[in-house]
């Protein structure tokens, strides 16, 4: 039993997170972000919830097979994912929220490095972990450049 538990507790904290997030998000999706320049490669809204989902469930079940790791690593990553999962709200308060680019995209940069450092240091101790948050870093890395494009040319 503990073993699920340590699995569904964090994926059941990523999709409260991510929903709180949404709360945040919803006036200036529908009011605010259409009106914007995107670029050419931006998906079509209906694609985001479904790529966050994906991306919370395999946080947590990383997060998860980390906690019930015996490494002395172990305090430090939990520590990392914690600090990536603030910044990953926060960047949702600052772009969307406060309609601030250029908060969004420091934040954003921000995480891209604690997602990666997390991706890198979970590695040695739990490979899975690890390649758990590859489906995140690909995101990411998009939505800083879709916050960057957005940036630069509103």
């Amino acid at each position: 039993m503990r073993k699920i538990a340590a699995i569904i507790i964090p994926v059941l904290i990523c999709f409260f997170i991510g929903l709180t997030a949404s709360y945040f998000q919803d006036e200036a999706i529908k009011m605010w972000y259409p009106l914007l320049s995107k670029p050419e490669l931006t998906p079509p809204n209906v694609v985001f919830p479904i790529a966050w989902s994906i991306i919370y469930l395999c946080m947590g079940i990383s997060i998860g097979i980390i906690f019930l790791s015996n490494s002395i690593k172990r305090k430090e990553l939990i520590k990392l994912f914690g600090i990536q999962l603030i910044f990953n709200f926060t960047w949702s308060i600052l772009f969307f929220y406060l309609r601030n680019p250029l908060l969004g995209f420091i934040d954003i940069l921000i995480l891209d490095i604690c997602v990666t450092m997390y991706a890198i240091k979970s590695y040695p101790v739990k490979k899975a972990s690890s390649l758990l948050f590859i489906p995140y870093i690909i995101w990411i890395y998009f939505a800083t450049y879709l916050n960057g494009y957005i940036l630069l040319n509103n």
